[in-house]
């Protein structure tokens, strides 16, 4: 019996620079096969990331019973190469005015749904 995916959608900002910002969407168009690999092995079955200006919408599909936010966090510092990904994203990445010191992506609150209307 499978389980129903749960839905993620989380906010980020990018560094306000225009070159910076084609660098970091370029990065995206094929990442490396390490961090798809990483992100499969952890639970993750769809990511979408979005943008409008500086801010970053991703959407992440994940199968409950392997996903679990903070194992993929220990299993990211883990990995040398999630490591070297994450240290080269945090160069185009800045945290949103409401992100806690220390965090990157962080989760948004949700607060309309069609299905339940």
């Amino acid at each position: 019996m499978s389980t129903a995916a749960a839905r993620y959608a989380l906010a980020l900002d990018l560094v306000d620079d225009a070159q910076r910002i084609a660098e970091y969407e370029k990065a995206h168009e094929k990442i490396w096969p390490e961090v798809r690999e990483h992100l499969r092995g952890q639970g993750v079955l769809q990511m979408e990331i979005y943008r409008l200006g500086t801010r970053l919408f991703m959407v992440m599909e994940v199968d409950p019973a392997v996903y679990s936010a903070e194992r993929m966090a220990q299993a990211s510092l883990d990995n040398p190469a999630i490591v070297r990904w994450e240290t080269l994203m945090w160069t185009f990445q800045a945290p949103t005015p409401w992100t806690p010191s220390g965090e990157k992506w962080v989760p948004m609150a949700k607060i309309f749904d069609l299905a339940s209307q």
